[in-house]
């Protein structure tokens, strides 16, 4: 056998050897790519399954709403009130009206004395079917943190604007029934990594979420809904 034969032959199996080894890595890769986006979408449901809706507010918008927004937030928080003035209309008005998405409030009352007042007054008008109306009043309503605006006379005098039994309202609010609920929602946030008001949770009809921080504009909610749904 010529030389020539031999370094041909031995030149035919290294390239062999490559394409092998190649596509070995390749599909070792893949494997790896695979098992990756595997364990992330476990952990993403098992994330979401931490999200717990029952002590938050009734929905906003259908029951049966494909994405879920959930907001941490606190009444006395000049970020939260930043987002509901200049936010959270357009997107009631082009998702939740439309029946893309609902809206869950979640307390997280850390910034002052008030605030867990504000929060359980939130609940007692709840009693008597007005949760969202007493909760854009307070935010309407909204001023320093602890200098009144949310001490007992001014929640009492919403209640009496919006309508609501004001001695039933007091007698609720004076019971403070709602005390180990907005507990349970304050230890669920940190549980769940929120460290500042307002933050979001967005749930996909899957049960996965995302997280997004801060009075974010309008477009940062529309890109993560429109890539859940």
């Amino acid at each position: 056998m010529s030389k020539r034969i031999i370094v041909s032959a031995a030149f035919v199996i290294i390239v062999i050897i490559v394409i092998v080894s190649f596509a070995s890595y390749q599909s070792n890769l893949l494997e790896m790519h695979d098992r990756d986006r595997y364990m992330e979408t476990i952990i993403a449901s098992q994330q979401s399954s931490l999200v717990n809706l029952e002590n938050g507010s009734p929905p906003l918008g259908s029951e049966s709403a494909p994405i879920t927004i959930v907001e941490f937030g606190d009444y006395q928080c000049e970020a939260c009130y930043a987002w509901f003035h200049n936010t959270r209309d357009t997107l009631i008005d082009n998702y939740i009206e439309t029946g893309k998405a609902k809206l869950v409030f979640i307390d997280l009352p850390f910034l002052g004395r008030d605030s867990p007042k504000a929060a359980q007054a939130s609940y007692c008008a709840e009693d008597q079917g007005k949760y969202w109306e007493y909760h854009t009043t307070l935010y309407n309503f909204q001023e320093g943190v602890d200098d009144g605006w949310a001490g007992q006379d001014r929640l009492s005098s919403f209640a009496y604007n919006l309508g609501l039994d004001v001695e039933q309202f007091d007698d609720c609010m004076g019971s403070e029934k709602y005390a180990k609920r907005i507990m349970a929602n304050y230890d669920q946030g940190g549980n769940l990594g929120v460290q500042a008001t307002p933050s979001f949770v967005l749930i996909s009809p899957d049960g996965l979420f995302k997280k997004i921080q801060g009075a974010q504009p309008y477009s940062v909610f529309v890109k993560i809904i429109e890539q859940m749904s």
